[in-house]
């Protein structure tokens, strides 16, 4: 993991001589690493306080082709967060510029898992095993599905290696020069944007439209608190890409806009064709992806990049899925703690009783 060289930390050639430091929260060196911490605390939440059980009614009248899609969107997006949590916010955090920074991206890869696993409360509440089992199995053929994933790993692979080769170079059999290291730990930050800010959204669509019309309201609740998690992941992730950005040099900066888009182009043209795949039955296909292509613009702006599909503004998308992602709204205001359907435990005082444990 890397840090700025500080009093707090020597950097020597020896790494035995190296003097570990404590992460001193009293000394920020970026007060961006603070206000994350603390906004992602004050928005924690667990899948386990949203009754999704309480949608069986909505799920029971839905469609056969309707509930097809929505599971299949959800282990979509079930994918896309294993891979976060897994590897993708780990990688970003071996590049971290301060101790601060990389204990908020070990927050944020945490809140990862809970999305991942929070797919999975859905599924468990609504559907049966065998019906999940089949679905898993979906996912794992799924060209479109593996394809995209794919294009992200690629650029996560290559992130681990280069973080690999920082922290030690002396066990590599080739040689990596700084600039290559550097170049693959902003990808992999590019990558990691385009995913949460971008690829995400064309399977939150579907539990946000169904929100709109008043359904499945309670997994809509999940995709809210995500999508205010997100808000928060893509704007910190990118922040920190841009200043790393603007130390380039004019060749670099050049070379790694042309990257980022090349992959956009590659991760846009897979994802047409997922939602053609997924929407194209049911008959949603322009407005899903008017509404992939909006959010991908908003990964773009995240990253400092200029947006991409000028035709894909805010007022083209659907009002009643527009209004799921307004920050205005009670559920997804940027300064609330939870949503409305959250459940808090009420507090009570503990008894004797409650020691004896068989």
């Amino acid at each position: 993991m890397s840090f700025k060289k500080t009093n707090h930390l020597a950097e020597t050639n020896n790494r035995s001589a190296l003097n570990y430091a404590a992460n001193d929260w009293n000394r920020i060196e970026d007060p961006i690493d603070k206000y994350t911490w603390d906004k992602l605390n004050s928005q924690f939440w667990l899948d386990t306080r949203v009754p999704v059980s309480n949608d069986l009614k909505d799920w029971r009248s839905l469609s056969d082709l309707e509930r097809d899609v929505y599971s299949k969107v959800f282990l979509g997006l079930t994918l896309l967060d294993t891979v976060q949590s897994n590897d993708g916010n780990g990688i970003i955090r071996e590049f971290s510029h301060t101790p601060q920074e990389a204990a908020t991206l070990g927050q944020i890869q945490f809140m990862e898992g809970v999305h991942a696993k929070s797919y999975s409360t859905v599924f468990s509440s609504l559907m049966t095993t065998q019906e999940i089992d089949g679905l898993y199995e979906w996912g794992d053929k799924d060209i479109y599905l593996q394809k995209k994933t794919e294009l992200i790993d690629e650029v996560y692979k290559a992130g681990k290696l280069a973080a690999f080769a920082k922290q030690y170079p002396e066990n590599l059999n080739f040689t990596m020069i700084d600039r290559e290291i550097e170049l693959a730990g902003m990808k992999t930050r590019i990558a990691s944007t385009f995913l949460e800010s971008g690829l995400f959204y064309s399977g939150f669509y579907t539990p946000l439209r169904y929100l709109g019309e008043n359904k499945m309201v309670n997994a809509a609740e999940i995709i809210k608190l995500i999508l205010r998690d997100e808000s928060v992941h893509g704007t910190y992730i990118g922040y920190y890409l841009q200043k790393d950005f603007a130390e380039l040099s004019e060749v670099d900066q050049q070379e790694l806009t042309g990257w980022a888009f090349d992959l956009l182009y590659q991760l846009y043209e897979n994802e047409v064709n997922y939602i053609n795949e997924i929407y194209s039955e049911i008959g949603w296909v322009e407005e899903v992806t008017t509404f992939t292509e909006y959010n991908m613009n908003k990964a773009l702006m995240n990253l400092g990049f200029d947006p991409l599909f000028a035709t894909s503004t805010a007022d083209k998308v659907n009002p009643l899925v527009m209004n799921g992602i307004s920050t205005s709204s009670s559920n997804h205001d940027f300064f609330s703690a939870v949503g409305n359907s959250y459940l808090v435990g009420e507090v009570s005082p503990m008894k004797d009783v409650d020691y004896a444990i068989e």
